[in-house]
């Protein structure tokens, strides 16, 4: 990690490190139900996404859902509802399941045709920071290009040590000042 900062938030600036603002990015081109998983509606479409392919029931033994085939097959029909510690273990098992499936698609609209993707980089909040602590440091906008499919790959295993070196990779392209933008208040994109 850059962050020669080693004092960061010492003087009230606020922000995140670029890794965790890189993975949150990622994080937010994922959708998926809206219904929450304790809804009929949630509940049923979490369930048939779930159980519709072998790479569904991974998802659910990997989020701790070992019930009998019958107890599933009573979810799926509706007879009975699974408990709150289910429930939640569905959601979780559902978006795991979710992120793996949409990891293609968001690696080719990130790469897009080897041109990359522009990226917004917003610093950190310095408006409590006393003015004569202040760093003027503006918000950037870069093209990334070459790290999409390891910054998805880290992304879904939440590797934040490859995020953090992918981020590294990202601001060394801001010259003198990249270690201003190791912590951020925000980055964004429109892929």
């Amino acid at each position: 990690m850059a962050g020669r900062w080693m004092d960061f938030g010492m003087f009230n600036a606020h922000g995140v490190p670029g890794a965790d603002a890189l993975g949150a990015a990622i994080e937010n081109m994922v959708t998926g139900i809206a219904s929450p998983v304790d809804s009929e509606r949630g509940l049923a479409a979490r369930l048939r996404y779930l159980t519709k392919t072998d790479a569904g029931y991974e998802a659910m033994d990997r989020a701790g859902i070992h019930v009998s085939p019958r107890t599933l097959m009573a979810w799926l029909a509706e007879e009975r509802t699974p408990n709150g510690a289910n429930l939640n273990r569905l959601d979780a098992a559902y978006w795991d399941l979710r992120r793996r499936n949409v990891a293609t698609d968001l690696k080719h609209r990130l790469n897009n045709d080897g041109r990359g993707t522009r990226v917004e980089i917003n610093p950190v909040d310095q408006s409590r920071v006393e003015n004569k602590h202040q760093r003027e440091v503006a918000s950037r906008n870069i093209n990334v290009r070459g790290v999409w499919d390891r910054a998805v790959d880290a992304w879904i295993d939440d590797d934040v040590e490859e995020l953090d070196a992918i981020w590294d990779e990202i601001i060394q392209d801001l010259g003198s000042e990249y270690d201003a933008y190791s912590n951020v208040s925000s980055i964004g994109w429109a892929a």
